[in-house]
């Protein structure tokens, strides 16, 4: 076993990489950009070597400074993670020039699966069935639009050597493809430098089930199960599962001896996820093999009890598989859901910003988090903003899938727009919980999934105002002998030792012969006005109502405990978990964070400031084309601008009625989030449009 290890990746990846060598004794090397210089990889390595700038092709694509990284730190062997270089044939035989051992599949191997087309094929020799389409080399649009129509609408148009979901569009119908084959291209070329496309039948409510295999240097291959990853949205995976629910024992071992067919028809070495698409007649079909370890890896160790990390290192050096198939057990069920910096509300866009609050449910052998983020941390927009992910395992999948809810209440997030709460609404949709999944589920039900968080909203605002008035009571109040400024008309401030508990020393809104009032005004995130709060000092606790309900009373109390805001609201006492970050609040509920602004109400229109925030950029990225002509009447929810952020296109809709009167910026020009894209002049009558950013498709 080799003693130096450097790892070639960042994030949650890179530390679950380092816990597993470090347990083995090994020395873990990180290599790291200036925009990850503090981040958990970092701290958690035995040393760091910083390899360029944030963007990606400048540090974690820049195979030369890796390697420089390499023979500085005298490392033995590298370790790719997932992303960035661990499917890059050219870095495999650059560590093999450099006398390094790669931590994954031999260059062929992994050249043999990096286009779809030469993959099918090797497929179809080793006997695993695969999906009826066109993997041809002639690429005009003519020719694949002539083989669509020869398969038969729908049909799937693929990246042929993509992945994650980019370049991947469904066309339902012939009208539609010549629009989705270019922007496949555009996003293709983008994310991979190659727009090279093949075209696939597309089986109606399939499932998404892949086999986890592992092959060692002696020619021997076992599979590790299966797991479910259905649940997907915009062809990326969001919730896993293992094993996969419903399939017999017969189907379970055909999948899995399919897959390691279809490892040893390519000479493969290490881990590997074989995927297929399984429609409701049991048949299965290949779509692509994943040459690395995958996100979701850590449902199957739940299941085996394996460390697939461990299996990795010990291949890699040489070894034999640490078990034979014989000895491989499914025990219990386990999910992952992956926690995303992203706004479901607005089509799953990318989310940037700072982690001002972070709690996460205990870990214990049933539930773990894998994280490369801490409180403090800063989602950038530069990397994957994936924040974690949570997996846990129970005896049963009823019992995981409740573990998996209660989980995701228990975990907090605020300062980035997060999709917990759209994970927790998928834990319990019953259609779920009942074991009916296919990969079209999430679109399916996507309207009552991404709805946000609905608590009582006058029970949320009254906790809120119980949390600022709290504060605000404790930020006044002086504590003995502490110097204390008095403010006296016409005279400059003088200040005086006190140690009396008075009036003067509390600052909390005492008055003479009167109540103590103290008022304040919240406006949720996604209402159109401010709510006005009144607090009244009884002897009891506090009076509270709404300036639109005077009427209405309730009666509180507070205090602060070591579970944080304990309320008592008309008797009924309950802990809270408040967070706040300048003026923006967020109350975290059993159905997710419910986020609203402090503020003071003005003369403004709040739909004309939601009108002119849906007319900025909402996250770094490139303009691709302009879709409104100048001075034409535009409707609510007609296409403006394409953009491209994260290697995902991203169209901006008109958000009303009116007319675009200037673009501020042309195709191939770069905008920065918050950059206002265009001059809108709203017509009188106008109403916002309920989507105003949503991915082209």
């Amino acid at each position: 076993m080799f003693q130096r290890l450097l790892i070639a990746n960042r994030g949650e990846i890179a530390c679950r990489i380092m816990r597993t060598a470090q347990r083995l004794g090994i020395h873990c090397i990180a290599v790291y950009s200036e925009a990850d210089r503090h981040s958990a990889h970092v701290e958690q390595a035995d040393e760091a070597i910083l390899i360029g700038p944030a963007p990606a092709q400048d540090s974690y694509l820049n195979i030369e400074r890796i390697m420089e990284a390499a023979h500085q730190t005298q490392a033995q062997a590298i370790h790719p993670g997932y992303g960035f270089l661990s499917e890059n044939a050219d870095f495999v035989r650059a560590c093999k020039q450099a006398g390094l051992v790669f931590i994954g599949p031999p260059a062929e191997a992994i050249e043999a699966m990096g286009t779809k087309a030469a993959a099918k094929a090797l497929m179809k020799q080793a006997q695993v069935p695969v999906i009826a389409g066109y993997h041809g080399e002639d690429q005009s649009d003519a020719r694949l639009a002539q083989e669509a129509a020869e398969i038969g609408y729908p049909v799937m148009i693929k990246a042929s050597a993509g992945g994650g979901g980019k370049g991947m569009r469904v066309v339902e119908q012939a009208e539609a493809f010549n629009a989705a084959l270019e922007s496949c291209r555009r996003e293709s070329l983008k994310a991979f430098g190659d727009d090279k496309m093949l075209i696939e039948k597309l089986i109606t409510r399939p499932r998404h089930v892949e086999v986890q295999v592992f092959c060692d240097q002696h020619g021997q291959g076992v599979y590790l199960f299966e797991r479910d990853c259905s649940l997907q949205r915009r062809h990326q995976k969001v919730i896993e599962e293992a094993p996969a629910p419903g399939l017999s024992e017969s189907l379970r071992q055909s999948m899995g001896e399919a897959a390691v067919r279809a490892a040893q028809a390519i000479d493969y070495v290490g881990a590997g996820t074989v995927e297929f698409l399984l429609d409701d007649q049991g048949h299965f079909s290949f779509m692509e093999m994943n040459t690395r370890l995958q996100v979701e890896h850590p449902v199957t160790e739940m299941i085996t009890g394996e460390d697939l990390v461990d299996w990795q290192l010990r291949i890699a050096a040489g070894q034999p598989l640490p078990r034979a198939q014989t000895a491989l057990l499914v025990t219990g069920h386990a999910f992952e859901a992956r926690i995303y910096a992203e706004d479901p509300q607005h089509d799953f866009l990318p989310a940037t910003g700072t982690l001002h609050h972070l709690v996460t449910p205990p870990e214990s052998p049933q539930l773990r988090i894998e994280t490369g983020v801490r409180q403090g941390d800063e989602i950038s927009i530069y990397y994957d903003p994936m924040i974690a992910k949570l997996v846990v395992w129970g005896e049963d999948r009823a019992s995981a899938l409740k573990a998996l809810s209660h989980a995701l209440s228990q975990y907090q997030i605020a300062g980035v727009s997060t999709n917990i709460s759209f994970l927790k609404r998928l834990a319990d949709h019953p259609e779920f919980k009942q074991q009916v999944q296919d990969t079209g589920f999430i679109q399916r039900h996507l309207e009552t999934l991404t709805l946000p968080p609905s608590p009582n909203e006058a029970e949320a605002l009254t906790v809120m105002g119980c949390y600022l008035l709290h504060q605000r009571l404790n930020q006044h109040r002086l504590q003995p002998h502490e110097p204390h400024q008095h403010l006296n008309s016409g005279s400059p401030r003088q200040t005086s030792t006190v140690a009396e508990d008075t009036p003067w020393d509390q600052l909390h809104g005492w008055r003479l012969n009167a109540p103590a009032r103290h008022c304040f005004e919240l406006k949720p995130e996604h209402a159109r006005s401010a709510s006005r709060l009144e607090f009244i000092e009884i002897d009891s606790g506090w009076q509270v109502c709404l300036a639109d309900h005077p009427d209405d009373h309730d009666t509180v109390q507070f205090e602060w405990t070591t579970k944080g805001l304990c309320i008592t609201l008309n008797g009924h006492r309950r802990h809270w978990s408040v967070s706040q970050s300048g003026t923006r609040l967020t109350l975290f509920t059993s159905e997710g964070p419910w986020v609203a602004q402090w503020v003071s109400l003005d003369h403004l229109s709040f739909v004309s400031e939601d009108i002119q925030a849906q007319l900025k950029a909402p996250m770094n990225g490139a303009i691709v084309s302009l879709q409104a002509a100048l001075g034409e009447p535009v409707k609510a929810g007609d296409p403006l601008i394409i953009m491209e952020a994260m290697k995902m296109e991203h169209t901006l809709y008109a958000p009303a009625e009116g007319v675009v009167s200037a673009f501020h910026y042309a195709p191939g020009d770069l905008v920065n989030q918050g950059d206002e894209l265009l001059h809108f002049e709203a017509s009188t009558e106008a109403s916002s449009a309920p989507d105003a950013i949503e991915e082209a498709s």
